[in-house]
Parts: structure tokens; sequence; C-alpha cells
């Protein structure tokens, strides 16, 4: 059967199912409301496979959806909305708290997921150089990413998945070209990165590919045979639909796209551009903050860690201007010490080390997914931030973090390694989302959801406790620290300016590099990320304030009955949560203490 066929069929299947399910009664009690999330959470998954695989759920790794289409979009927006009538049909007052908070994080994610899908940014844009499924295809099929390869069926499920991907870049051309007929179109400075990463997928022999990693270590549990005919199906998928395919997107790109790609840099000149910020700002910070009210706190921040910079700068004997201590910073090889790639990783392991000992102050619960420290992959590390990739709750799979090196020799010390590793590893993200993700307590739903105000703002928050945690006793990482502190304040200005204030391209990459010791390349890749993925930058600052806020509040309140430790325990029993939820239950936990 053709593919796109066999797609329409099974979207068509799930469907029907979907609407055969009972509508609850309106006049019924709340004893189902569980059933309700638990339905929603099931239905997802069957609808966004990859995101069930990255959440441990192998029962869809065989499949892949092209999710941006308007047959797709109609489906989702079926599936919020029936949902959120079956919401509407129970009495919140008769809850529980802990159910009230998942009735108020229910219906957020309905409505701003109902919302989403009236703007066309990511369905006429499919995807770009920082995220998207060309990028993450390239991490699941190498067998180092979050798809399973332990058994046959998992070599055959792969086999089926990878193979969508032929008509998912079909579908992606067309869209793209949908985009360029409305105006919706991405910043040519983003199509010559996207090419690139496209080409470097081509190649004349299969074993060179990044797709044959799975093969070189197929487990001594496959027999002979089996061993055999999957080498010969991967280099075939390889060869005849995975490498045209890369083929095919990178040289639509570079003739037809790029060409009409637009030379300004923020989405307030595309069609529908103002209001689409207005949403995505509300989305990725979980508040009612306008664009101006952020950019404001931006440079408030900016001016106030500037303060801290001075100081710093001082205490090491510097005398010239902090502009001048910036290039110090990025130029003196006494900053830039390794020479391999596992020299790096070795110092992110002695951080680990560090910290240990003095995590059992301030936590008193530890998640029991295990953790690994890895170099970001070649294809994609030129273009990649260090980052966290979510371990599965049932141990299979460890949470990482990955660490871009494409020139160990270039690895700058002062880049701020010990307050990355707060962040993207432990206590960061891999105690938040791992603790979230093993707490059977919470429905499945709140498990797997992720708010960026909520989580990259609890990453950011955990920077700050590096000195409680014997971190920053060295002033040049303390600097570091400072310098990602005001690396996210300056978010808040270059990404509202970018896209709501004419802000260039240049003017951002001039203002980061005025206020950071960053060099040129690093800020142009973080401004172009921001070009690529509005707002989602904004989600880091405003939450880490409000958590400090809460925190404050709280320690002012309770006077000696506060504990740091409890505090950040009960943060992070609730999962993610939008900030306003949060608050109303941290300041009923504070009542009780």
């Amino acid at each position: 059967m053709n593919r796109l066929l066999y797609l329409l069929l099974v979207l068509s299947l799930v469907t029907t199912a979907c609407n055969e399910t009972q509508q609850p009664d309106m006049n019924h009690d709340n004893s189902d409301l569980s059933g309700v999330f638990a339905r929603y959470f099931d239905e997802r998954m069957k609808l966004f496979p990859l995101e069930a695989t990255a959440n441990g759920i192998n029962d869809f790794n065989d499949k892949l959806y092209v999710e941006f289409t308007d047959e797709y979009v109609a489906k989702l927006r079926e599936f919020y909305s029936r949902h959120l009538a079956a919401l509407n049909s129970y009495s919140k007052d008769s809850l529980s708290e802990n159910d009230k908070t998942s009735y108020d994080v229910f219906k957020h994610e309905l409505e701003m997921s109902l919302e989403g899908l009236d703007h066309r940014f990511t369905t006429y844009i499919p995807f770009q150089q920082f995220w998207g499924l060309p990028l993450t295809l390239g991490q699941m099929g190498s067998g180092e990413g979050n798809q399973p390869f332990k058994t046959g069926k998992d070599y055959e499920n792969w086999l089926s998945r990878a193979a969508v991907f032929q008509p998912w870049a079909d579908s992606a051309i067309m869209y793209f070209r949908k985009g360029i007929a409305s105006g919706l179109v991405l910043p040519e400075k983003l199509v010559v990165k996207m090419i690139p990463q496209m080409e470097a997928m081509v190649t004349n022999d299969p074993t060179k590919s990044i797709f044959y990693g799975p093969i070189t270590k197929m487990p001594d549990s496959l027999s002979a045979d089996d061993k055999l005919r999957f080498t010969e199906a991967y280099k075939k998928l390889i060869t005849e639909q995975i490498v045209p395919s890369y083929q095919k997107l990178g040289t639509f790109l570079k003739n037809e796209y790029l060409p009409k790609a637009r030379a300004t840099s923020g989405v307030a000149a595309i069609p529908g551009g103002n209001e689409y910020y207005r949403y995505i700002s509300r989305y990725w910070t979980t508040t009612s903050k306008s664009p101006d009210e952020i950019y404001a706190t931006g440079e408030q921040e900016v001016k106030r860690i500037r303060g801290l910079m001075d100081s710093v700068k001082s205490s090491v004997g510097f005398t010239g201007s902090l502009d001048s201590f910036f290039v110090h910073l990025r130029a003196d090889k006494k900053f830039k010490p390794y020479k391999s790639a596992n020299e790096v990783l070795d110092a992110y392991r002695a951080i680990q080390s560090k910290i240990e000992p003095n995590l059992k102050s301030m936590f008193g619960k530890f998640p029991k997914t295990k953790f690994e420290i890895r170099q970001t992959e070649a294809f994609r590390a030129a273009s990649a931030s260090a980052e966290y990739n979510p371990g599965a709750p049932d141990g299979s799979r460890p949470g990482i973090f990955y660490i871009p090196i494409v020139d160990a020799t270039q690895f700058n010390v002062t880049s701020g390694m010990e307050n990355l590793f707060l962040h993207e590893a432990i206590p960061g993200h891999h105690y938040q989302i791992a603790l979230q993700a093993e707490d059977t307590t919470l429905p499945k739903f709140r498990r797997f959801l992720w708010y960026g105000a909520y989580g990259e703002g609890w990453a950011l928050y955990t920077e700050s406790l590096g000195k409680e945690l014997g971190l920053y006793t060295d002033p040049y990482q303390y600097m570091g620290a400072l310098g990602d502190e005001i690396h996210r304040a300056i978010r808040l200005v270059v990404d509202v300016g970018l896209h709501t204030k004419n802000m260039t391209r240049e003017q951002a990459i001039k203002y980061m590099m005025d206020n950071e010791a960053i060099s040129e390349e690093g800020a142009t890749a973080e401004i172009e990320r921001y070009m690529a993925i509005p707002g989602q930058a904004l989600s880091y600052k405003i939450g880490a304030l409000k958590i400090r806020e809460l925190r404050d509040k709280y320690q002012q309140h309770l006077g000696s009955k506060f504990k740091l430790a409890t505090f950040h325990d009960e943060f992070l029993s609730y999962g993610c949560v939008p900030l306003d939820v949060l608050e109303k239950r941290m300041d009923a936990w504070s009542t009780l203490q």
C-alpha cells in the first residue's frame, strides 16, 4: 500500500476510535476524572509516537506521523476540543487539592494547545536549523538516542518508522511551499545553516551513515540470520529512502526556498507575526506578562548582573573595562587548557563528584533514573547547545547530559562549566524531569508534561545554588555563572527586541557581545536560535525569577521553620505546572508549615 495512503488510513482509524469514546454525563460525579486524564494521555501517545518513545512508552516505536499537515491539525483540534469538553463537565469545587491542580493544569494545556493550532508558524515551517525531525531522526537512528535497539522487534520497529521519513520530507517541502505562497518563511540567515545539515546526512556508502550505527552494535541475542537480514535491510533503507530524502530536502532548501527566504529577523515581518508572538510568549512563560514588560525586566536584570561582574573583575585584579575583560576571557589561551574531548568530559565528571556530598542538605528526594555525560554527535554539534535528554522511568535508558565539542582546544573554561552542569544535569533538568516521570501518584499526563517557565526556570534557579553546593570558589567559574545568568537576562531583551521592536540579527548579536563574554560565533548561534523558535528563550529567566521570589517570600514568612530541602522537595513534587498554578499550590503549602 502507498505509504501516504497507509498513514491516512491509520489516522482515520484513530479518529473513528476517538469519536466512539463515550462523552461524560454532565450530571455525573467526579469519580471518573482520573479516567479522563488517563484516556487523554493514552490517546496523545498514539497521536504523538515520538513523544511516547521519549517517555519510555514503546508501544508505538514503529510509528511516525506527519503532524503539520492540514489533516493532522484538524485531528488535533478535535482531540483537544473533545477532552476540554469532557473536563468542563466536571465540578472543580468538589475535587481534592491535588485533583484541582490537575484540573487547572489540564485546562491550561488544552486551551493553549487549541490556540496554538490557530497559528501557521509551525505548519508552514516544519523544521529549522535548531530542532525538527531531520535532526531528531539522526539522533534516534544512530542507536545513541531514545529509540531502543535491543531486540529484533526493536530493529523491525525502526525500519517501519524510518520508512515514513520519505513521505514526511515530501510533505515538508509541500508545506514550506505553502509558506512561500503566504509570505510565512524563515530568515535567509537560518536557511543557509539548514542546507549543510541536510548535506551532512548524504553518503554513497551506507556503512558510513549515522543511521548504520545500530548495525555496528547488534545484540548477541540476535541470530546470525537476523543480523544478516537487518544489515541488508538497513543498507537498503539508508541508500534508497533516507539519503535520497535528505538530498531532496537539501536541494529544495538551496535552490527553491533560500531565494524566497526573508531578510528580516523577527516574526513581526510575517503575516500574523505580532499575534503569534503574543501567544508564544504566553505559552513559554505561562504568564500574562506583555512583551514590553518582559523587555523591561530584561534590561533591569542586565544592569544588576553587570554590577556583580564588575565586582568579580576587580577581585582578580583586572584594571580594564568590563568589555575588555570579556575580550580577555574569550581570548587568553590559559582559559583553553583542553587537548581532547575526553578531557572536557572528565572536567564535567569532576564537577559532579564535587557537588554530590552537598546535595543531601538541599534535597530529601532523589531520582532513581541513572545519569550519564556524553559528547554531542558530530553531525549536529556545530549548531547544538549543551542539552539534557530525559531517561526512561523504567530504567531502560539513562538521562543524558550532551556536550557539543567541535574543537576541544577552543573549549573555554570560563564559559560557565560549573553552572552549566547544575542547569542541564544535576540538580537541574535531571532531578526535575526524572522525579516527575517517576512519580506514579501524578496522572500520566502530568508525569510527562513540560512547561519551559517551570522546567527551564528550575534549571536556571539551580545555577544560583552553586556556592551552597561547594562550587564557584574560582572567581573565573563564578564569572562564568554570572555570564550565563546575564545571558538569560539578555535573552529577554533580544528575543522581544527581534520579534516586536525591529531589532536586527546584527544588532542583537552586538548587544549580546557587549554584555557578556561570548564569541561572535557563539552569539550568532544563540541569536539565530531565538529567530528560529520565538519566545522559548523567555522561559528561563521569567521562571527563575518567580522561584527565587517564592523562596524569599516563604523564608521571610516562615523564619526558622523554613527548610530549604523541604521547599525544593515540595516544588519538585508537582511536576511541571504553569507558574500561576505553582504559586497557588506553594502558598497553600507554606500556610501548613
